[in-house]
């Protein structure tokens, strides 16, 4: 899909780097120390370090990956808000306190401190290593998915700017700043997220989202022995059929320009209704719905197919209030459209087709994970073993954990997390909304879903996407600064120390070597997050959650 730069988007994005390197550079004095790099020298107040956990948490994959999976399959998206929520009642009754009392900098020194056991410390290093970088990856591709429409740059430049930018942070003034940059990139999403659901519900539904929404036409065509042998409406001739996936496609042209349709002939007529393409071939232009992607012919889709009010179908709600917007979506019914791939002759054909689906189904799981209907044993072994990775694997992430020695004591630990948990649940009740608005506004980019809450805001003005899209960069600078800290501490305070037990590594020496090893995390989150381009940023947040629930939070519940 082809985005138009915003020039108020770049100077808010612009505004931010700029106050995120004034802070860098006031607090690169105070990261001499290791304690002052890798825990901000445990000053840092609880009010702050709430509303910084929420920012550091509420990541890439909160605000875009969350939104993009509930744009397209309704409530299974909703289920990752729920379990990376739900994993902070762990974190509240189980780690904060005991994991404050025992450790220094990191989720190492805690095992340590308890086991007292010479392997230990490497291992942990390892491991928060490795959750780190996977966590690395999804803030990555989302950076890549932000700066294409924001600034109108490739993939790989956002990617290559914002591990730039963050291995500057890090390497200069540690967790102070990273703290600062959490707290207000994690207010600014709460509040602005907020103005954009308050905007969503003040527009209301509408079988047609907007006037410039693309209309998807249907035609009618004959049947002779189960095969379409012609078009009823004039122009259009067959050049192609193909069955994928128990559905029948069919390739038409008309004026020169080739389109499939998605075919239906179960009433006796042939039903052809419209669908979206990608059609790539050896040695030819990419073509987007039959045309070059100059031609914009590759829409954004998304809308109510029947709308239900009281019992009665209506055209348009106006403004309603939230529970109200719940319930009529669940009364009413929406077109999703659904993708598919296959090959026909020498080409490769990316195909979404639409999917008439009953509110009652988006407000229920089983769209994207198979607990219900078509379910098996192993897709409800996968559904629940996600679900459990989730629940434990928060309080066992690297970047979660190093928070806590932020604070002064194990009260104020207590008591940040419960700011937490209130300012992460009020924005994950956000995401429903901001999902299925996006899922009724004809805004959803079926190639890129991570895009859905930046151009739901786009909908409603230039300055509010500006604003969605400046807040969702910084999004990604907040995690990742902090997954980066955590990954640098792992190195140079665990790792070092177990492999160079016999020489001494002065503080000075040991701030260093997180630095270094700053740069080279981020070096590699750089060349994984191109790598790993289209990716949707939830699913990638869910290999690394199940790393650190199977991993880190057995060794913790070992330890209390």
């Amino acid at each position: 899909m082809t985005y138009d730069p915003s020039i108020l988007a770049t100077l808010l994005f612009s505004i931010i780097v700029i106050i995120v390197l004034a802070i860098s550079i006031y607090f690169s004095r105070q990261a001499s120390s290791s304690k002052g790099y890798f825990a901000a020298g445990g000053t840092i107040p609880w009010t702050i370090n709430g509303v910084a956990f929420a920012g550091d948490y509420l990541s890439a994959a909160s605000f875009l990956g969350i939104c993009g999976m509930i744009a397209l399959s309704g409530y299974d998206g909703f289920l990752y808000s729920i379990g990376y929520l739900a994993g902070w009642i762990v974190a509240l009754f189980v780690i904060a306190e005991p994991l404050k009392r025992l450790g220094k900098f990191t989720f190492a020194d805690a095992l340590d401190s308890h086991f007292n056991y010479p392997t230990i410390r490497l291992v942990a290093g390892i491991s928060t290593l490795v959750v780190s970088i996977f966590y690395l990856i999804p803030q990555m591709v989302g950076a890549g998915a932000l700066v294409t429409p924001l600034l109108g740059f490739p993939h790989w430049v956002g990617v290559v700017f914002v591990g730039g930018l963050v291995i500057f942070i890090v390497a200069t003034a540690g967790m102070k700043a990273t703290t600062y940059v959490q707290f207000i990139k994690g207010t600014l999403l709460i509040v602005f997220s907020l103005v954009l659901v308050i905007a969503i519900l003040g527009k209301g539904l509408a079988t047609s989202p907007s006037e410039s929404y693309h209309e998807f036409v249907t035609l009618t065509g004959s049947i002779q022995d189960g095969k379409i042998i012609g078009i009823d409406e004039p122009g259009y001739s067959i050049t192609g059929e193909v069955t994928a996936k128990g559905h029948t496609f069919v390739r038409l042209e008309r004026d020169e320009v080739e389109r499939w349709y998605l075919s239906d002939t179960t009433s006796g007529k042939a039903l052809l209704t419209e669908t979206l393409t990608v059609v790539s071939a050896p040695g030819s232009v990419t073509l987007y719905n039959g045309l070059p992607k100059e031609a914009e012919a590759f829409y954004q889709v998304g809308h109510v197919d029947t709308l239900i009010v009281n019992g009665e179908e209506v055209s348009a709600t106006g403004p309603i209030g939230p529970f109200t917007y719940i319930e009529t979506i669940e009364d009413s019914t929406v077109i999703r459209f659904i993708g598919i791939s296959f090959t026909f002759e020498d080409e490769s054909v990316a195909l979404w087709y639409q999917e008439p689906t009953a509110g009652t189904e988006l407000m229920r799981p089983g769209l994207e994970f198979k607990v219900d209907k078509g379910s098996t044993p192993l897709s409800k072994l996968n559904f629940v073993s996600l679900m459990v990775a989730l629940f434990f694997g928060t309080s066992a992430l690297p970047h979660v954990l190093i928070r806590y020695y932020t604070v002064p004591s194990p009260k104020d630990a207590r008591k940040s997390t419960i700011l937490a948990i209130a300012a992460i649940g009020f924005f994950y009740v956000l995401t429903l909304y901001i999902g299925f608005g996006a899922m009724v506004n004809g805004v959803i980019d079926v190639q890129n879903s991570n895009m859905s809450a930046p151009l739901l805001a786009k909908s409603f003005g230039v300055l509010l996407f500006a604003v969605i899209s400046a807040i969702a960069f910084a999004t990604v600078l907040g995690t990742v600064s902090g997954l980066i800290v955590a990954a640098s501490g792992a190195v140079a305070h665990d790792m070092m120390k177990s492999l160079f037990r016999r020489r001494d590594i002065t503080d000075e020496q040991r701030v260093v070597i997180g630095k270094i090893a700053a740069i080279v995390v981020g070096g590699i989150a750089i060349v994984l997050g191109i790598l790993f381009e289209g990716m949707n940023v939830s699913f990638l947040v869910g290999l690394a959650f199940s790393i650190a629930a199977s991993a880190n939070f057995p060794a913790l519940i070992m330890m209390l």
